[in-house]
């Protein structure tokens, strides 16, 4: 297959001459630049690219042509290549029919002519669609294949890890595909990793897979200005304004980069993304500003202890090395509540998963999936399922949504003709031998049991702070979660051991120098955009500690 293409349309031939040399100096050695002189006439070569298999990334058409304008163009061209990014190229008096094209074909995005400098106005713009058409759009290749059951525990979580980190590979099911039952000696020892190298992992710990496929996770230093624990929104803000503020930064996670916002399929009110962005398309970006900034990234690691020796911290990991920094953020988050319910252990993974794990929706196509839970993560992962599922029902243990759901999710689960809330249900029991087969749920009204056929349950009912690590460091409220700034200050006087002439700042922890960042901290809103805020907002106190300012 050969490079993917980038197709611009112009009726003007000057204009259409001047885009394709801009984008052809920018874009040529990754990509394949075509023009085309009119909508009729690219659709035409668009029709017979398709029929090769050629991938187109980008459409760029002008939206004032004759005959066919760019909406037009562009609504048509997307019904033979749904998945390819659209920009409009428009004079001012354009701009309503770009938000309209918006809203009506899904324009990702629209230009004002002209657009130089290029290096200024096109060529960002076209580099993030062109990034964001590659994570969607895997390049066909000899790569890593996983060979293991679908119903497996075990398999699930290396398929989540590498889906998570962003890893591509190519799934074998050995109930589905004869061929990849042949490739695994013994069905009981799953899953099987194969790499193009010939190497081949059975059963692999994370640990040992990210080795495999060269992620870091070891340290390149002993000593770090700036150590941060958690890669979720609030730790990987701040690991992008710590090098940008000069600082050495460190940064730790151990499982992937998103943390529990790494797995919302939609995150529809995050500032600067009318049309919303996945939790692992948020990841993504921030990882890519993270590594170009220069912070050094360790994943999958843990950190297993923390102690303080002034004015050092210092984090020993999982497998007894250590490193020591000046300042360090716990950005360590929460995680989903399990659910106490009888046959929960033995199911989790075989049906039952925690969260959206968005890698396992597609299998479920035209089946009945539950979704317990009321708050937002569960609603963004109740529509997220609708996609594939018969029918998604969403359990809430009290009477509707509307004291714990946003208001737009309410809606939108309101309307869907596939989707069904159902008040003062509460899961009693999972059952099935080898996956989830039924579910006996409870109705805390009524009283009564009833059983229903479930193809897979998703849990979302409430979260626990991360805070174990420094449980017996730093103070802690009722909940677990961290305190820090003014809650550490009561009646005047600071916190037990607090050795400074001032008092904890903002974010700061019992600890000086310690500091608590996003949603493992007490008194914090529990949202993206707060917790990408805290994490940037952090740097200020992190820089002015490590310099006695």
């Amino acid at each position: 297959m050969g490079k993917p293409i980038i197709l611009t349309v112009d009726d003007e031939r000057q204009v259409l001459n001047a885009i394709y040399r801009d984008l052809r100096q920018q874009f040529r050695k990754d990509y394949r630049i075509m023009k085309a002189g009119s909508g009729a006439e690219a659709l035409k070569t668009i029709r017979e690219l398709n029929k090769r298999g050629d991938p187109i990334a980008l459409f760029l058409s002008d939206q004032r042509m004759p005959e066919m304008d760019g909406t037009e163009y562009l609504a048509e061209a997307s019904k033979i290549y749904p998945g390819t990014k659209k920009i409009l190229l428009t004079a001012y008096a354009d701009t309503e029919a770009a938000i309209r094209s918006i809203n009506e074909i899904g324009l990702d995005h629209y230009l004002m002519k002209p657009w130089d400098p290029p290096e200024v106005n096109l060529y960002p713009v076209i580099e993030d669609l062109l990034d964001t058409w590659e994570s969607e759009n895997p390049p066909a290749y000899d790569g890593i294949r996983v060979v293991g059951a679908m119903w497996s525990g075990a398999c699930h979580d290396a398929k989540d890890f590498l889906a998570r980190n962003r890893i591509p590979f190519q799934w074998l099911d050995i109930e589905k595909d004869p061929a990849a039952a042949v490739l695994v000696d013994d069905p009981s020892k799953l899953p099987v990793v194969f790499f193009p190298d010939g190497r081949e992992m059975i059963q692999p710990t994370r640990k040992a897979l990210a080795e495999a496929i060269g992620m870091k996770t070891q340290a390149e230093g002993k000593h770090y200005e700036f150590a941060i624990i958690g890669a979720g929104p609030a730790g990987l803000a701040a690991a992008v304004y710590g090098p940008a503020e000069g600082i050495q930064t460190l940064l730790i996670e151990k499982d992937a980069a998103g943390g529990q916002a790494g797995t919302s399929s939609r995150i529809e009110n995050y500032l600067g993304f009318p049309k919303g962005l996945s939790g692992g398309d948020l990841a993504r970006r921030a990882m890519a500003q993270v590594t170009r900034l220069g912070t050094e990234v360790l994943l999958p690691q843990e950190v297993t202890d923390i102690r303080v020796e002034d004015p050092y911290k210092i984090l020993t990991f999982a497998d007894g090395s250590e490193v020591t920094c000046y300042a360090l953020a716990i950005c360590t988050g929460m995680s989903v509540r399990t659910l106490n319910a009888p046959g929960m252990e033995r199911l989790t993974g075989a049906g039952v998963y925690y969260g959206a794990a968005l890698t396992e929706a597609a299998n479920f196509k035209d089946k009945p999936v539950y979704v317990v839970g009321g708050a937002n993560s569960a609603g963004q992962g109740a529509l997220w399922f609708s996609r594939y599922a018969s029918h998604v029902y969403v359990l809430v243990r009290g009477y509707g949504l509307e004291k714990s759901m946003s208001r737009y999710l309410i809606d939108r689960i309101d309307a869907h003709p596939t989707m069904s809330v159902m008040n003062h249900t509460e899961v009693h029991e999972v059952m099935g031998e080898d996956r989830l087969e039924k579910i006996r749920l409870h109705n805390n009204q009524t009283k009564e049991d009833e059983i229903v056929e479930a193809a897979a349950m998703f849990v979302f009912i409430g979260s626990r702070p991360h805070s174990d690590l420094v449980k017996d460091l730093v103070e802690i409220d009722a909940k677990g979660f961290i305190k820090t700034g003014a809650d550490l200050v009561v009646e005047g006087k600071r916190p037990k051991g607090w050795k400074l002439p001032r008092d904890p700042t903002l974010l700061e922890t019992s600890i000086p120098g310690i500091f608590a960042v996003g949603d493992v901290r007490s008194g914090s809103s529990k949202r993206v955009a707060a917790a990408t805020g805290e994490g940037s907002v952090a740097v200020f106190f992190v820089y002015r500690h490590i310099h006695g300012s």
